[in-house]
């Protein structure tokens, strides 16, 4: 747009730019396809990429941005434009969440569910694979919650929203250090007596499933890995 054409008196510029007033109903329509397929790619990324937020929100937080620059920025753009799509991702995100407290089943869909990690202080590694999380990325988790044996946990859960919810266990039984195993870290707590080797007793260091240590010449009857570990307390 060449620069004698702006002038601040041309409010027909300013609030409908360039386009007709047919393309206000676009708009609209293009507002709603992209922050739906913006959620279903949201959901898709996985529980840690939405943080706090539910894969609906993100979409709606990060296409408010997009939606706002341009009827602020550029001159041939309207600004009722702006608001119409502004209207448009506030409709949406409204309506998600309305079909969501209806309807369970939607709500599933849309938000997501729990997952359990840990059960009963075994990883659950199918469902781990599934949320994308790593064994080290839980076990940084753990102990950022204190937690430094594996068995001392009952459930650990992945909200829908990405947080983590640990429920230990009142009586640890021995298990899988979440220190890294070849640590100054490790070392340093056992010499201090904040854990303590078990002996007779293993633990699988893919799953943390322990066993006799007699047993741990044989693969994990939990995960069928053949990596095992000194248990501790």
């Amino acid at each position: 747009m060449k620069k004698e054409e702006i002038h601040l008196a041309d409010w027909q510029r300013i609030l409908l730019g360039e386009a007709p007033a047919e393309f206000m109903l676009e708009v609209l329509l293009r507002s709603v396809l992209i922050v739906l397929f913006f959620s279903v790619i949201a959901r898709l990324l996985g529980k840690r990429m939405n943080g706090q937020v539910s894969p609906t929100e993100l979409a709606v937080m990060l296409s408010l941005g997009a939606v706002i620059a341009p009827a602020m920025q550029l001159p041939d753009r309207g600004v009722l434009m702006g608001v119409l799509a502004l209207t448009a991702v506030l409709a949406f995100q409204r309506g998600i969440t309305w079909l969501g407290f209806k309807n369970s089943s939607f709500e599933e869909v849309s938000q997501g569910v729990e997952t359990v990690l840990v059960k009963n202080g075994i990883l659950q590694l199918d469902q781990m694979a599934e949320c994308r999380i790593s064994r080290q990325q839980l076990f940084a988790v753990l102990r950022a919650a204190n937690v430094y044996n594996l068995s001392g946990v009952e459930r650990v859960y992945m909200e829908a929203c990405g947080l983590f919810s640990i429920y230990p266990t009142d009586q640890p039984l021995p298990g899988l250090s979440t220190l890294p195993l070849h640590s100054d870290a490790l070392k340093e707590a056992i010499l201090t007596g904040i854990q303590e080797p078990v002996a007779g007793v293993s633990a699988c260091n893919h799953c943390g499933n322990t066993v006799p240590q007699q047993q741990a010449t044989h693969a994990c009857p939990v995960c069928g890995d053949t990596d095992w570990t000194g248990a501790i307390r």
